[in-house]
């Protein structure tokens, strides 16, 4: 089997031992190269070549953001996408079934299984686990804006949610849902191919990476005390008190509103001109699942 590993040596909370990582590499796959990123969108340039050159497998090694750019090059190649966590929340990996340490992730690839798997589509833009408008994407933009002047890490993220939740007042969109005109108001409207963000916070908790959907979950904009009270509900698979979401299997969204608004991919952030239109491909990306 010919393997690329792709690694982003500034994802996760510590720097990258790369001798460390390529001796466990080699001795899982002898004989596999290793790559590192440089800036931003490397990973999608290094994994088109190495589907180009009819690479069997690219194992994008870091976070989430790192495993979106990777996928942007095998999407609609025979090659498929491996993943080795080493991001905060790691939603995708998660999804996967991948161990959060590197030495057995890289081991249990070694007998994996590959299945197709769905991707989303946010204004053109490919993520794999969700995309969403609301709170979360409002904190998302201005924790970017926000780190333009040095401010990062978890406590400045912390701080601002935390004001943004109580200031936060959500928008109404006009929606076109597979067809059907609607409107609506949720604290957040999330699009999920997976089943979470990251961390076991399960948004989604029957949402199927292989199933040709996706699942649309509106949350509602409750009282602060519900919400926090049904906070735990989401770190199960099933169980929602206070009926606080409502889940629709969709194809394809278009939402609408006046002026500019904020959105996440795969918890990166981004804005939307007055439209978002949200699509999912089926079977679009072939993945290796881990042997369980």
């Amino acid at each position: 089997m010919k393997i690329l590993f792709i690694l982003n040596p500034v994802s996760g909370n510590r720097p990258a031992d790369t001798e460390h990582f390529a001796r466990c590499i080699q001795l899982n796959f002898p004989g596999a190269d290793m790559r590192l990123t440089k800036s931003a969108g490397h990973a999608t340039e290094l994994a088109r070549e190495a589907a180009a050159a009819g690479t069997d497998v690219v194992v994008a090694i870091g976070g989430d953001g790192t495993i979106n750019e990777t996928a942007r090059g095998l999407v609609g190649t025979k090659t498929a996408l491996a993943v080795v966590p080493r991001g905060s929340g790691n939603g995708f990996a998660r999804e996967l079934g991948m161990p959060l340490e590197f030495e057995e992730a890289v081991m249990r690839l070694q007998r994996g299984t590959i299945s197709p798997c769905d991707i989303g589509r946010a204004n053109g833009e490919l993520f794999l686990n969700v995309a969403g408008v609301g709170l979360e994407a409002q904190i998302a933009w201005e924790f970017m804006e926000h780190g333009k002047n040095g401010a990062r890490g978890k406590w400045p993220y912390f701080k601002l949610g935390a004001k943004t939740v109580f200031s936060y007042k959500p928008p109404v969109f006009d929606m076109i849902v597979d067809g059907k005109k609607t409107s609506a108001a949720p604290l957040t409207l999330v699009f999920a191919n997976g089943r979470q963000y990251g961390s076991n916070f399960k948004i989604a908790p029957r949402a199927n990476l292989g199933d040709g959907l996706l699942d649309m979950v509106a949350v509602k904009n409750a009282p602060k005390w519900k919400l926090a009270l049904a906070l735990p509900g989401f770190f199960t698979d099933g169980w929602r008190p206070f009926g606080i979401t409502a889940t629709h299997p969709v194809k394809n969204v278009i939402l609408t509103r006046e002026g500019n608004f904020p959105y996440h991919i795969d918890g990166e952030p981004r804005q939307a001109s007055g439209k978002l239109e949200i699509t999912v491909e089926t079977h679009a990306l072939n993945v290796l699942y881990p042997e369980k």
